[in-house]
């Protein structure tokens, strides 16, 4: 701050000098504009008392002329004195002539001079005017540059003295503070002290404790502590089931949507560039469509695979990657649908390549083609990474030796990159084949079946892309925790040593749990000393013997035997039940396949019979006036719905050869009414509650419209008040006013009677002033 001051001060003295350097040249020029306006008034003096002498002359000339005209008027009387005077006469001209003709170049040369000498102090005059501006704009420059300085400077200056101000008030705070601090700090002192005095002695007791209690040490030695149970972490693996739980959805939209790629491609495989049911397509095209026919058994397990790892996290398992043996069945699922992908890539290239050679291929088509073709190669390649990547995470589970722990972080980087890149070329899959079905749409062969196809398979293909964007966003996202949660794990070690010690200690994780929970079994309640007699005479007494007893447990065991027979026996009972259910469901469903058309027609013809019913009704002379409220409509609707379903019912009934096919048809109806139904409910529950809060907001505005109409009528009452108050002042100062007017007509009255009197005076006194005269 000191250094600042001193450069502002610095160049505040560097400012004052040039303004004082500036406005002593503004006064040096002041000055002379004052001396060039005195020699400007020598001058037009000097102007004046030429231009007087002009004039004197001019008049002086005229003389001369008028008595030059007398002389030669004269000379006509006398020839002899004009003769004897012409002489005098001509020399007088002569030297009248000489005269004048120095006076008119004298003049003339004045009047030079006094028009350069003008020109000169015009021109003087304005460039001493524009350096008088030019001078007078930088003096206000410099005027305004020091104003602001020395605003920025007491600106400054009155900144740095309330910083002084808050910095020696913030150093008082801080000395209080210190103080404070000084006190603390000898109180934790003295604590301390009487801490480590009482952690000695505690100290002391746990050693002798541990070298009395404890045989060895199992934290000192890795292969013993990966045994020990870690602490149990819940959040952790509610989290980690949590972030399983999405991953397993989108690997079911990731599975779903190649399923339907694979099957759409099969079908266009079939129809283009040669229509399977119009000619027999290549053979090549037949091998890649039995080929992708094959789709489904490689491509359902990798759902199958994520859903077994999504069950083995649960909250009371230790998830690390040593103890995710589910990992190795992910893994082998996904290195089959590579080997299928590795299978099926040469067919597919060498078909875009024989679509290319086909004659209905044009050059942008072909273009697209080979660009699908690249894309192909990358897919696969992506996969393989993926793959890769996948089965190093696997590894720790079975064979520990196989990757490193400190490689842990890297590997699931690659795998976020390979997600990302798999994207990408989605991505460019997606563009590539959306161009090709619009190609393939200008083609004159094009049938309606071909845009279908391309179609689907153009949104399978924009589905798998913005699911694998998905799941690249979920796994960039959520890096940091699983790169973060490797270091879980027994306390004091750095890893489990291998696949069997994590069972090991997941099993003696699992016994601890079963001990705790023994403990918090509550104690059985003490039987009081007197009932205890009471019982014991009650036994004494009691007639039953030891033998019966055992008669009694024995017939007890018979009966559970019985039991335990009649379990099975149902248990059989009930799996025959269920293939005969198979069997019957089948039957249903091959002998409803015909009769769906007419449930149809039967559905709909319902309708209009119980329609026909309620007009009947409404026209009946029972009830002359049409019910309009909602009670009689309701009631209506449950008669008409109740008619249906009696029909329905009636034609399922009809249908349906046995009792058991009956049941089953009854109860698919009404699981499918009571379905409908609560989804009707929940809506009227939505809806219910969408009206409810705009009925709430209706209230609320109203009880504002009340508030702001009662504070309206308020303000009306004072308007109407002031109005009141304003309509009697009004009339009073129309009273007034009347009354200042009668007043003034009553002067002016008086007025013209009091000047009717003074004419009458006047006239009086003239009249009197005549008679005197």
């Amino acid at each position: 701050l000191a250094s600042l001051i001193f450069q502002l001060r610095a160049q505040n003295q560097v400012l004052k000098k040039g303004v004082v350097d500036e406005q002593a040249n503004s006064a040096s020029l002041k000055e002379q504009l004052k001396m060039k306006d005195q020699s400007l008034r020598k001058l037009q003096q000097e102007m004046d008392s030429l231009t007087f002498r002009n004039q004197q002359l001019a008049k002086r000339v005229e003389l001369l002329q008028d008595e030059l005209a007398l002389s030669e008027a004269r000379g006509k009387k006398n020839k002899k004195s004009a003769e004897s005077s012409s002489q005098l006469s001509q020399e007088q001209k002569s030297v009248f002539s000489e005269d004048l003709q120095k006076k008119i170049e004298e003049n003339e040369r004045l009047h030079i001079l006094f028009f350069e000498a003008d020109e000169q102090h015009k021109r003087l005059e304005a460039e001493l005017r524009t350096r008088l501006e030019v001078l007078e704009t930088d003096a206000a420059q410099h005027q305004a540059v020091v104003d602001s300085l020395t605003k920025k400077y007491t600106d400054t200056i009155e900144k740095l003295q309330s910083d002084k101000a808050k910095l020696e008030i913030k150093s008082q705070t801080l000395e209080r503070e210190a103080k404070d601090c000084r006190l603390r700090t000898e109180e934790c002192q003295q604590q301390l002290k009487n801490l480590q005095a009482a952690l000695g002695s505690r100290l002391e007791e746990s050693l002798c404790i541990i070298n009395e209690k404890v045989p060895f040490n199992d934290t000192r030695s890795n292969r013993y502590n990966a045994l020990n149970v870690p602490i149990h972490n819940r959040r952790y693996q509610l989290k980690l089931r949590d972030l399983a739980g999405q991953a397993l959805a989108f690997v079911q939209e990731l599975v779903t949507a190649l399923l339907n790629f694979h099957t759409y491609t099969e079908q266009k495989v079939q129809i283009f560039p040669i229509d399977s049911a119009t000619d027999t397509i290549s053979p090549l095209n037949q091998k890649f469509s039995q080929y992708l026919h094959e789709n489904a058994s490689y491509v359902r397990p990798l759902e199958e695979g994520m859903l077994h790892l999504f069950e083995s996290i649960t909250e009371d398992t230790v998830t690390v990657l040593e103890t995710t043996v589910k990992m190795k069945a992910f893994s082998e699922y996904l290195a089959s649908y590579l080997c299928f992908l590795r299978k099926i890539l040469p067919y597919q290239l060498k078909s875009l390549e024989e679509e290319c050679e086909s004659s209905l291929c044009t050059a942008a088509l072909r273009a697209r083609n080979m660009e699908l073709h690249r894309d192909m190669k990358r897919l696969t390649a992506v996969f393989e990474k993926l793959h890769t990547y996948v089965s190093l995470l696997a590894l720790p589970s079975t064979k520990p030796e196989g990757l490193l722990r400190t490689n842990y972080n890297l590997v699931f980087t690659n795998i976020a990159t390979s997600l990302h890149g798999f994207h990408d070329v989605l991505k460019d899959i997606s563009k590539h084949y959306s161009q090709k079905a619009t190609l393939e749409q200008d083609v004159p062969t094009a049938t309606q079946k071909l845009i279908t196809t391309n179609d689907c398979i153009l949104s399978s293909v924009v589905a798998l892309t913005n699911g694998v964007g998905k799941i690249a966003a979920f796994f960039s996202n959520n890096l940091d925790h699983f790169t973060a949660s490797l270091s879980y794990g027994p306390k004091g070690g750095t890893e489990f040593i291998s696949p069997l010690s994590a069972e090991c200690m997941l099993q003696y994780k699992k016994k601890a749990v079963a001990y705790m929970k023994s403990l918090k079994k509550p104690c059985a309640d003490s039987v009081p000393y007197e009932e205890a007699l009471a019982n014991r005479r009650v036994l004494l007494s009691s007639t039953e013997s030891r033998e019966g007893l055992a008669q009694q447990v024995q017939q007890s065991l018979e009966k559970i035997a019985k039991l335990e027979q009649e379990k099975e026996h149902w248990m059989l009972e009930a799996q025959l039940a269920k293939i005969k259910l198979e069997k019957e469901n089948q039957k249903l469903k091959n002998s409803l396949s015909g009769h769906l058309t007419e449930t149809i027609q039967e559905r709909s013809v319902l309708p209009n019979v119980a329609e026909q019913k309620k007009e009947t009704t409404e026209k009946s002379p029972r009830e002359p006036i049409k019910s309009t409220s909602l009670v009689n409509n309701v009631v209506m609707h449950i008669f008409r719905q109740l008619n249906i379903n009696i029909c329905l019912l009636k034609f399922l009934l009809c249908q349906a050869p046995d009792a058991e096919s009956r049941e089953d048809l009854i109860k698919n109806h009404y699981m499918a009414r009571i379905a409908e139904l609560t989804s009707h409910l929940q809506l009227a529950d939505s809806k219910s509650v969408h009206f409810h809060a705009e009925c709430r907001a209706l209230a609320k505005r109203l009880s504002l419209a009340e508030k702001s109409k009662e504070s309206l009528t308020e303000e009306l009452k004072l308007a109407s008040q002031n109005i009141s108050r304003l309509q009697a002042s009004k009339d009073e100062l129309m009273t007034t006013k009347r009354s200042y007017e009668d007043q003034l007509s009553m002067m002016s009255d008086h007025l013209c009677s009091m000047n009717e009197t003074l004419t009458k005076q006047r006239e009086e006194i003239d009249t009197l002033k005549m008679t005197s005269k």
